[in-house]
């Protein structure tokens, strides 16, 4: 007989938190730390949706996509992790520029960018410190008529090279592009330049290991290969979930699925008001992205000159659309030396590129196999001009696209940046149209990436905390049911 992922859990909960993204997993634990029972269901055999890792014959452990955070992750992770995890986050001192217009390393902070922008750019000091300091006042609640083209023309009018040193990181972290409001640029560059980039020493792995053993010490029931069927809704309440064939009721339900995946899908139209399945259906979601996964023979190193992160493209100016192009030119690199995995001896290197979804998505099987193997190809190519004998020392090499992405995620269109800025208004109105029921997950500008995520699964909980005290312990465990 088939193994029964739920054996053991329990027909109650106070909350049921959907999908373990960072977002979902930070919930989780902040709820039970406060008290309440928490049931974590993952549909995935392993924790951590876009954070988490596979590993290869051969010794080799790939984290699935570029890690680089704020500061800020250190703060977080402290307060709503452990010092363990939060004293395992190191800075990348060597962020490269390599493009026709360019060549340079910094340590991707406000004093470098500032001495860069002055003695490389010849920008007068002024023009920089305003650009900087109107970029940290940025928040949600501003206008966001203005956008990011505007924004750069309005202090660097016509130097296309500055936007490209400003802007090509912020692009592969978040999808932003120069026709999003300049809100979704400010805030997200603003948080990264204050103290540089960082990321966890040790992989994914060790990270999620962590996390996974602080949700058992503070009391959440979690379940992988557990996969929701269905938020069930009554007299507009949430009254639990419909997981592998089983209904398990809850006081409050915290989705971590996709935006438009956990309304549209988990929940269905029908629950909400018309003008608000407008709204949703009106939310963009953001880009995918590629990547090629390599890895070195045992005991061949990569020089550490090569830096932390490389921002490679052979276009001649930076642009949206060749950066989104099945026609790569643009490729960020993340270097993995033996020291960000102690304890081993390997040396990894992982390109990545971000993508559309439709450009996949219509290929045969056979056309597929060989765009990736394309990719591939291409890939060592572009990455030969840094390590000239890399087909030499290479021991293995494999490629993803967003249709791996939606595979392993369920995430609609593969999108690895969840939403653009119009799907933070919708998430937070979740709450008002079906009482006890939340999303936690990656939509709009404070929430790129993993401090983000993490941020806002922090946020949900709480106001899920205050829902569930408001409305007291019910007497009985009511029967969910799906109308």
């Amino acid at each position: 007989m088939p193994k029964d992922f739920l054996q053991g859990a329990r027909d109650h909960y106070d909350c049921v938190v959907i999908g373990s993204g960072l977002a979902g997993l930070t919930a989780a634990n902040t709820l039970a730390r406060s008290g309440q029972s928490v049931l974590l269901l993952e549909q995935h055999y392993k924790l951590g949706g876009m954070a988490t890792w596979f590993k290869r014959p051969g010794g080799h452990i790939f984290d699935i996509s570029l890690h680089g955070f704020p500061f800020g992750m250190v703060k977080s992770c402290r307060r709503y992790w452990t010092r363990e995890i939060a004293d395992s986050i190191v800075q990348l001192k060597n962020i490269r520029f390599d493009n026709p217009m360019f060549s340079l390393t910094t340590t991707f902070n406000r004093d470098d960018f500032t001495r860069l922008l002055v003695e490389q750019f010849a920008i007068p000091a002024a023009t920089v410190r305003a650009f900087f300091d109107t970029a940290r006042g940025m928040n949600f609640f501003d206008d966001q008529s203005t956008t990011v083209g505007q924004l750069f023309e309005r202090f660097f009018p016509g130097r296309q090279d500055v936007i490209r040193l400003l802007m090509e990181p912020i692009t592969y972290a978040n999808g932003s592009t120069l026709e999003d409001p300049a809100i979704s640029y400010g805030i997200v560059f603003s948080n990264f330049m204050s103290k540089g980039v960082f990321t966890f020493e040790g992989g994914t792995d060790r990270l999620i290991k962590l996390m996974h053993a602080e949700l058992l010490r503070s009391g959440v029931d979690v379940r992988i290969k557990c996969d929701v069927e269905k938020i069930l809704v009554r007299e507009g309440r949430v009254t639990g979930v419909r997981v592998n064939g089983r209904e398990i009721s809850a006081r409050s339900v915290v989705s971590n699925s996709n935006v438009k995946t956990t309304i549209f899908h988990l929940v269905g139209k029908e629950h909400f008001d018309r003008t608000f399945c407008q709204d949703a259906e009106a939310v963009r979601l953001n880009n995918s992205s590629c990547q090629v996964y390599m890895a070195l023979k045992p005991g061949e190193e990569l020089d550490e000159g090569l830096g932390d992160l490389l921002f490679s493209s052979t276009a001649p100016l930076f642009r949206t659309d060749l950066l989104l192009s099945r026609n790569v030119t643009s490729r960020t690199f993340s270097f993995y030396y033996p020291r960000t995995r102690p304890g081993s001896n390997r040396s990894l290197i992982v390109s990545s590129t971000n993508a559309r979804y439709q450009d996949w998505a219509d290929l045969s099987a056979e056309e597929y196999e060989a765009s990736k193997q394309d990719l591939v190809e291409t890939t060592l190519d572009a990455l030969a001009k840094y390590v000239p004998d890399i087909r030499a020392k290479l021991d293995h090499a494999e490629a993803s696209t967003p249709l791996t992405f939606r595979h392993y995620t369920k995430h609609m269109e593969g999108a690895s940046f969840g939403t653009k800025f119009e799907g933070l208004a919708v998430s937070r109105a979740i709450p008002q149209q079906i009482g006890g029921l939340y999303h936690a997950g990656s939509v709009g500008i404070i929430m790129s990436g993993w401090l983000g995520a993490m941020n806002y699964g922090v946020i949900v909980a709480n106001d899920v905390d205050s829902w569930l005290m408001k409305t007291g312990s019910p007497q009985t465990s009511p029967t969910a049911t799906v109308l």
